[in-house]
């Protein structure tokens, strides 16, 4: 006879269907990690059949006795299998794993053995079903194994951001409440099975949020990498070019855009008299001292070996005043290896070129910058290398 709660089970059944198809449409899920997936719903939806079964032929006269045992051992041991299931999702390989597989291992032979013992289910001669004389043991596995579902809950939500931990500890309780329903208030509440297809497919929403969110986690780490110019921790020429492409796209250059070109003066002389080694310290100190002056102002991007680029926001005035700072910065400065740092500057505002986009601006500074590339060897009696 069809009725409620048959009609709760077929819809559970439905749902771990649907479920299944989801999984098998997910192309980021592993193989591995479905056949994970597919088992825990089979065992869930067959571990419902045998209660139901159990259900629909307890007192039933035409039904053989030892049919009704057989259905009866089924579920006990399908349900904790499905509670193993459960576990299963988390993907956790630890010593209480190993437990946990123990203790269904264990039940599953205690179940067998009960079929021909009677140890677990007593039959009357109207044919219904009562728990046997071992049946205390059953439960002191069944509460093992719940008890185990949570630590390993507990345990899988370490792995995650604190505010990541709520969803699935909700998903634990929706377990227990579900179970603990049907255990305390009897046959007539019959929540375990929907308790755990509903947990099966939050389970899996929490498995893709989190799927996505390590995609998404490690997308922003590349980012970071091909962004971040490795030995000084500014901004590398491909985020340079980005930024290029991002200005020259505007039909016209905000008035406040000021672009510097910095330059390391003395930088091959370095690397030959002090190694490459002091040559890094002096590119890290370079780029130190020009973040520490621009930080409030824009960002500093290493464009080349001893080049650097700032894109600011400020007046001539306030740009006026910027490359003294730098000077003054650099002339501060003090290495291991290298004792000074000595920078060549220029600068070009975007209010005073219309004309020209971000590019050309750059071109712009970059010509202001050898200009006091030039005073510098002037001054010190060096040549320029071609």
């Amino acid at each position: 006879m069809f009725d409620y709660y048959s009609s709760i089970i077929l819809i559970s059944w439905m749902s771990l269907g649907v479920l299944s198809i989801l999984v098998w449409e997910n192309n980021r899920i592993r193989k591995s990690d479905k056949k994970i997936f597919y088992i825990s719903y089979l065992l869930i939806a067959l571990s419902a059949l045998a209660e139901l079964i159990g259900l629909k032929i307890n007192g039933n006269m035409n039904v053989p006795t030892q049919v009704i045992i057989l259905v009866k051992a089924m579920d006990y041991i399908l349900t904790p299998l499905a509670g193993g299931a459960i576990v299963g999702q988390l993907r956790i390989k630890n010593k209480i794993s190993k437990v946990l597989y123990g203790i269904l291992g264990l039940n599953t032979a205690f179940q067998i053995v009960s079929v021909f013992t009677g140890w677990m289910t007593s039959i009357d001669a109207n044919h219904y079903y009562s728990h046997g004389p071992l049946y205390n043991f059953y439960m002191v596995e069944y509460f093992s194994i719940l008890f185990i579902v949570i630590i390993q809950f507990v345990l899988y939500g370490l792995k995650f951001k604190k505010h990541n931990r709520f969803s699935l500890y909700g998903v634990l309780v929706l377990v227990i409440a579900g179970i603990g329903i049907q255990e305390l208030l009897g046959a007539d509440f019959r929540t375990a099975y929907i308790t755990l297809s509903l947990s099966a497919i939050l389970l899996f929403i929490h498995y893709s949020e989190y799927s996505q969110l390590r995609s998404d986690e490690r997308i922003q780490a590349q980012s970071v990498l091909i962004t971040t110019d490795s030995l000084t921790g500014a901004k590398s020429r491909y985020a340079y070019s980005q930024k290029l492409n991002e200005y020259n796209a505007m039909p016209k250059l905000p008035d406040d855009l000021t672009v510097f070109l910095v330059d390391i003066n003395g930088l091959k002389r370095t690397n030959d008299t002090l190694g490459h080694d002091a040559g890094d310290e002096l590119i890290r100190g370079s780029a130190e001292c020009i973040e520490k002056v621009f930080d409030n102002y824009g960002s500093v991007y290493r464009i080349g070996g001893d080049e650097f680029v700032v894109f600011a926001k400020m007046n001539r005035a306030q740009a006026e005043t910027m490359i003294p700072k730098l000077n003054e910065k650099a002339a501060a400065w003090k290495g291991r290896e290298v004792k000074s740092i000595s920078l060549s500057s220029g600068f070009a505002i975007a209010s005073e070129f219309p004309e020209l986009n971000c590019e050309q601006l750059a071109a712009k500074a970059d010509e202001e910058m050898y200009k006091a590339k030039e005073e510098y060897y002037r001054v010190n009696g060096l040549k320029r290398r071609v």
